[in-house]
């Protein structure tokens, strides 16, 4: 990581991106824009819903991104009877009767929150605070998350009976939800074809741990124009019905807006994207890039709307 300046990061940054989706790509097949979306909340220190049917090819895509990126990986199977402890850790009596903390599988590099809305609030919860804090707390004592670390979650959308719909606070969490979905003829057939040998590709490390660090400080240091944020800022405040901005679609099909987190991070994965596209700043183009995965779970569709038939994204779209 000799880099000279900022240019030079930059530039290292978009080769390094070239270089993971070619990796990923070995074993993950027809997916490029979620693997793009997943990599740019990455490097934007951000977390990533998932949603889509199972057999999408969710699970194998987040265990791959974790050997690209050289990084511990746990896997979380999110159930009914799973407790707060069960992902944190507890405080057991070792031999000598004296309490010890026993780590739980939240302490690792990139989470994997397989089905997360197939548990109950309070164990939802429990991820809260380490998605915003990077620590967790047991027993009044603090832990602190190793870094980079990352939480990625898996919904299904079908089959929602006996589940737990993720509370606007927790889903606020999340900087992208990414709508996984079916594979075009022609993937599925090398999908089928990679699949049903005998052969496994091997995933190269790309980078490790203080390249990814350096490079979530370098997106944050990448400079925004003051056209750019204001655009971002007055995107999410057309989503706000009944405000002194508020778009007509919000007013007639919204129940509720996006805060100021989604332009956080509007602003935050567009200058992602723009490093990823080999420039240095980044433009509204690069905003209405990534509006969609940062808006579509932070605005609420109101009875009419739905009545209608009127998409979340398709409201965003008639917005931007």
């Amino acid at each position: 990581m000799n880099w000279k300046d900022d240019g030079e990061a930059a530039q290292a940054l978009n080769e390094s991106f070239v270089t993971l989706q070619k990796e990923i790509g070995k074993v993950v097949i027809g997916q490029d824009q979620v693997v793009r979306s997943l990599l740019i909340s990455i490097f934007s220190q951000g977390h990533s819903l998932l949603v889509g049917v199972p057999g999408l090819a969710k699970t194998l895509l987040i265990h791959t991104v974790s050997q690209a990126l050289d990084l511990s990986f746990n896997r979380i199977q999110f159930t009914p009877d799973l407790m707060p402890s069960d992902i944190v850790g507890s405080e057991t009596m070792d031999s000598n009767r004296n309490f010890k903390f026993v780590q739980g599988p939240i302490f690792a590099n990139i989470i994997l929150a397989d089905e997360i809305n197939r548990t109950p609030p309070k164990t939802q919860a429990a991820l809260l605070e380490s998605m915003q804090e990077y620590a967790v707390t047991v027993a009044g004592q603090k832990y602190p998350l190793e870094k980079p670390f990352f939480v990625l979650a898996t919904q299904n959308p079908i089959e929602q009976e006996g589940t737990y719909p993720l509370p606007e606070a927790q889903l606020d969490r999340f900087m992208f939800n990414l709508k996984v979905g079916y594979p075009s003829f022609e993937d599925e057939v090398k999908i089928v074809q990679a699949t049903t040998n005998d052969v496994k590709p091997e995933v190269k490390k790309v980078m490790g741990k203080e390249e990814i660090i350096a490079f979530q400080h370098l997106v944050r240091r990448v400079p925004v124009t003051q056209n750019v944020a204001e655009y971002a800022v007055r995107l999410v405040s057309k989503t706000r019905p009944h405000t002194e901005m508020a778009a007509k679609e919000a007013n007639d099909f919204l129940e509720w807006g996006a805060g100021p987190r989604a332009s956080q991070s509007l602003i935050l994965a567009a200058k992602c994207h723009a490093l990823m596209a080999g420039k240095y700043s980044p433009d509204i183009e690069d905003v209405k890039a990534i509006a969609l995965e940062v808006m579509r779970h932070r605005v609420v569709r109101n009875f009419k709307a739905e009545a209608e038939g009127h998409t979340v994204e398709e409201l965003i779209q008639r917005m931007m």
